[in-house]
């Protein structure tokens, strides 16, 4: 069964349930995010009871939202404790000591961080929400005048942020702060099966315009990067997933593989593909595979089938975060028209109304490997060019 929640559901995966006759659980919110007529409903009672009597029952989540429902409904089972292994960094760190040997991290709740002992914590790192989703709350800290910099910005971006979502998606109280993890950043959607065998079902590329650039404005994903990258990801994958011994359960997984062609876990986010629709649905974009449907169906890609004939094609995610700088209260509009003359093939545009949230959308788009220029530029853009004031 499926759970639909905030804040956004692509019309892709709502073709995808109702045609499918994907059981998708009737919560109050899910009857108000425009599901199509003909989903397969079911009451919330129902899910609990196929929980508790269905073998090992296939659940996705579009959103992270959904989690403070499935950990309230479904705590008999124990489906809650494995999320939140994965979706408390500090827990998923220490689950996986074992097998990332040396690797440096602690916990600091946000009323402490102008008392940690900065000759403590291991230079460069990474300070980030110990439970959070995109970029909120994320930076990168080289040394002490960064540091004192940074406390006062994510103090004011926290304040900011900390009522777009539920808790058990993202928590300002507590951040944990870790070693920087150098080299190539992947990420990638997967299942774990009925029997815990890891599929993986896209990879992507995430890109950055510079070494302190820690935004998600680019993710890239070809037939190469798939191929380069597929068996190794599966084999790291399934480590994780032996450690946690999860089955039936969807995750997206972010990585970087550093000089050596060590791989290190950024983190793992449970019970879903790409946040907002993204990562899945773009596999469908460029390659035709249903990443919903394979893991509700069990089914495995035939990649290279599914490869063919996209030699020299980028299929790029495009987050369009508000990088201007100027107040969003202050932003009248944002010229999309502009904006997709940028770009030698846009797939799909998706408008989001920046004064709710801190985005303007996603492209979704087909580049020429020799064109890559057009990604370059959007990567080292601030979209001011985009943007109309008030002032």
């Amino acid at each position: 069964m499926f759970f639909v929640d905030e804040p956004y559901v692509s019309e892709f995966f709502k073709r995808t349930v109702r045609d499918n006759t994907i059981p998708v659980v009737g919560t109050e919110i899910a009857k108000n995010l425009g599901l199509f007529p003909g989903t397969n409903f079911i009451s919330e009672n129902e899910a609990i009871e196929l929980a508790q009597t269905a073998d090992m029952t296939a659940i996705y989540t579009n959103s992270e939202n959904a989690i403070g429902w499935i950990a309230k409904h479904l705590a008999f089972s124990d489906l809650p404790g494995k999320i939140d292994l994965f979706k408390d960094k500090l827990k998923f760190r220490e689950l996986t000591k074992s097998i990332f040997p040396g690797f440096t991290f602690k916990g600091v709740q946000v009323e402490d961080l102008r008392d940690i002992r900065f000759n403590e914590l291991p230079l460069p790192f990474i300070i980030k929400p110990a439970v959070g989703f995109f970029s909120m709350g994320v930076y990168k800290v080289a040394n002490l005048e960064e540091w004192e910099n940074t406390i006062d910005s994510l103090l004011a971006e926290i304040d900011q942020v900390k009522d777009l979502y539920p808790e058990e998606v993202l928590n300002t109280h507590s951040f944990i702060v870790e070693q920087l993890i150098e080299g190539e950043e992947y990420a990638f959607d997967a299942y774990f099966d009925s029997t815990g065998e890891p599929i993986v079902l896209s990879i992507l590329k995430h890109v950055f315009s510079s070494d302190v650039d820690v935004s998600d404005r680019v993710y890239i994903s070809s037939k190469e990067i798939i191929e380069n990258n597929l068996d190794e990801f599966t084999e790291f994958a399934r480590k994780i997933g032996d450690l946690a011994n999860v089955k039936n359960f969807p995750v997206h997984i972010e990585l970087r593989r550093d000089k050596n062609g060590i791989i290190l876990p950024i983190e793992i986010n449970p019970m879903r593909f790409g946040g907002w629709c993204t990562t899945a649905d773009l596999s469908f974009l460029a390659y035709g595979l249903n990443p919903y449907l394979y893991y509700y169906s069990q089914r495995k890609p035939d990649w290279p089938e599914i490869l063919k004939e996209k030699e020299g094609k980028l299929f790029s995610i495009i987050v369009l975060d508000n990088s201007t700088g100027i107040d969003t209260g202050n932003i009248t509009s944002f010229n999309y028209e502009k904006l997709l003359s940028q770009f030698e093939k846009p797939i799909e545009l998706r408008k989001v109304d920046h004064k709710t949230y801190p985005l303007f959308g996603f492209l979704f788009t087909e580049t020429r490997q020799d064109n890559y220029i057009e990604l370059e530029n959007i990567l080292h853009s601030d979209l001011t060019e985009f943007v109309s004031t008030g002032t």
